[in-house]
């Protein structure tokens, strides 16, 4: 009994870590940062309450992130936003890797500067 609840967390874990991991997709797909853990998030948050959470904060983290970068893009032509769009560049990066290593730790991650738009 105790091995089938430990391969049930451990495959919530794993799902919860594709969540994080789907959304560098985004840099090989237009919006597949937010395709990727869409789909995964859609396809098992009925199943695990892990994926769920991972899911809803990865997505509010990604939209946000979308209205950042669409702000950042007007703000280049002025000239700050060239900054901006680097920085928001690492900060997706760095946060996308914290949560894929926090969703393997059995956490879900709250990435910063995030909008909630799913509850």
């Amino acid at each position: 009994m105790n091995e089938s609840v430990d391969s049930v967390e451990k495959e919530a874990r794993n799902m919860g870590l594709l969540v994080y991991a789907a959304s560098i997709a985004g840099y090989i797909i237009p919006l597949g940062s937010i395709i990727g853990p869409l789909i995964v998030w859609l396809m098992k948050r009925d199943e695990f309450e892990f994926v769920n959470e991972c899911g809803k904060n990865c997505l509010n983290f990604k939209l946000s992130l979308l209205i950042y970068v669409v702000i950042s893009t007007i703000l280049a032509f002025v000239g700050i936003g060239i900054l901006l769009l680097v920085v928001l560049g690492l900060l997706d990066i760095i946060c996308t890797i914290i949560g894929i290593i926090r969703a393997g730790e059995g956490k879900a991650y709250r990435y910063p500067l995030t909008i909630n738009f799913i509850k």
